[in-house]
């Protein structure tokens, strides 16, 4: 097969992909599966195995390797055996990514396409908090939470923070500099993504989403300090006028979660009654009761299920908080090898990163940060919508820049 018919197929399966998280995650696994089978194909046939020796492949082989033991001390051999033994994918792609950028540079008509679709949801979004639903109907379910095109699941937010720091660092490298109308429809990507991350309701994400826009504009050497201040300043504004305005922002902000936490006369029923608080103690509580390895990847959900006598445990598919999903199904062993590798990854060329004025690097990195943020509610880090979402992040943000690239030995300047 030649180089151009391989680009054009690899360049449309990644162009899919946020369509495939929209549509579902089985949609998405199938659409990783074929650009990871298509890829084996091709690096038998080029013999190209330069990255085996490569530190970043070295050490995401070794969370592999940890996950496939956790497996054999997993209450749940099977179930956690899916979730471990598919952490396999998520290296190729990271391969995958370095390998495509090695050989075509750019990334850019995938950024496009991504820009297309993320301008769409942004515009379906926008239409569900005026009118209730979105375009397809969906919405009325969830009340004043915002779902767009995922019907079921209130996750927008996750999603187009997922997307959005790639496209605002490729629409700052390829725009900001050229004219006044490009510089502005930057700043209007940026401010209709903060305000749409605002206005669905995912408190969690709307905090991790600001924190990363802080990162990016902090970081991003290309921008004066000037700019930097009256960027940041703007942020605030325009988050505190949209919770002035929005009767629900103010809500779910304020009274149901910053003014119960400072008021000392209802801050101890709140925490008594609130169904995070309560999840992260159960989450502590199996925790306790497996200290060392913890239960196994996607097992918290056996043994809360299994022990429902325990007064502390509270029944879910994950304690809804990264770290003490790391501490109850990995216990303090698993915990301390995958925040150690994974932290080792993402801020081992952090110098580079600023150094290099690559503004798509620094908003993977931006996204990267914002997804640990300690203490908020998340979703299990190892799903299939999660997981995909920090891969496609650290994958570009190690292949996008010649200097990080796990080819760069060979890297075509």
């Amino acid at each position: 097969m030649s180089k151009l018919i391989e680009r054009k197929i690899y360049t449309f399966l990644f162009s899919l992909l946020p369509i495939s998280i929209v549509i579902g995650s089985a949609v998405s696994l199938v659409n990783i599966i074929l650009i990871c089978l298509g890829y084996l194909i091709f690096f038998f046939i080029e013999k190209d195995f330069s990255f085996l020796k490569n530190i970043s492949f070295i050490l995401l082989s070794a969370i592999f390797f940890y996950l496939i033991l956790n497996t054999f001390f997993a209450l749940d051999f099977q179930l956690a055996a899916t979730r471990n033994f598919g952490f396999l994918r998520f290296i190729l792609i990271f391969i995958i990514i370095n390998h495509f950028f090695y050989n075509y540079k750019s990334f850019s008509f995938i950024y496009k396409i991504w820009l297309f679709v993320i301008l769409v949801i942004l515009f379906d979004s926008y239409i569900e908090f005026w009118f209730g639903k979105n375009t397809l109907g969906f919405g009325e379910d969830y009340g004043d939470r915002i779902v767009s095109f995922f019907q079921d699941e209130p996750v927008v937010a996750a999603f187009l923070n997922g997307f959005c720091f790639l496209l605002i660092g490729y629409l700052f490298d390829r725009y900001y500099k050229k004219n006044f109308y490009l510089k502005f429809f930057f700043y209007f990507f940026v401010i209709a993504f903060l305000m749409c991350i605002i206005l669905t309701g995912e408190r969690s994400n709307a905090i991790k989403g600001i924190f990363g826009l802080f990162i990016f504009f902090s970081l991003n050497n290309n921008i004066s300090l000037k700019s930097k201040i009256l960027t940041i300043f703007g942020i605030l504004t325009l988050f505190s006028l949209i919770s002035y305005n929005s009767a629900y922002v103010k809500y779910r902000f304020f009274e149901a979660f910053i003014n119960p936490l400072v008021d000392k006369k209802i801050r101890s029923d709140y925490l008594k009654k609130n169904i995070y608080i309560n999840l992260y103690k159960s989450g502590f509580e199996v925790f306790k009761k497996y200290p060392i390895l913890g239960v196994g990847n996607k097992n918290y959900r056996i043994e809360t299920s299994n022990n429902k006598n325990n007064d502390m445990y509270k029944t879910s598919t994950h304690p809804h908080q990264i770290y003490i999903e790391f501490l109850s199904e990995h216990g303090l062993l698993g915990t301390t090898i995958l925040l150690f590798l994974f932290f080792f990854l993402m801020f081992k060329n952090l110098k580079t990163i600023i150094n290099s004025r690559n503004s798509i690097q620094l908003g993977a990195f931006s996204y990267l940060c914002s997804v640990f943020l300690p203490l908020l509610p998340s979703g299990s880090f190892f799903s299939d919508f999660n997981i995909t979402l920090f891969f496609m992040n650290i994958s570009i943000m190690y292949a996008c820049n010649p200097h990080t690239n796990i080819f760069k030995k060979k890297h075509k300047i």
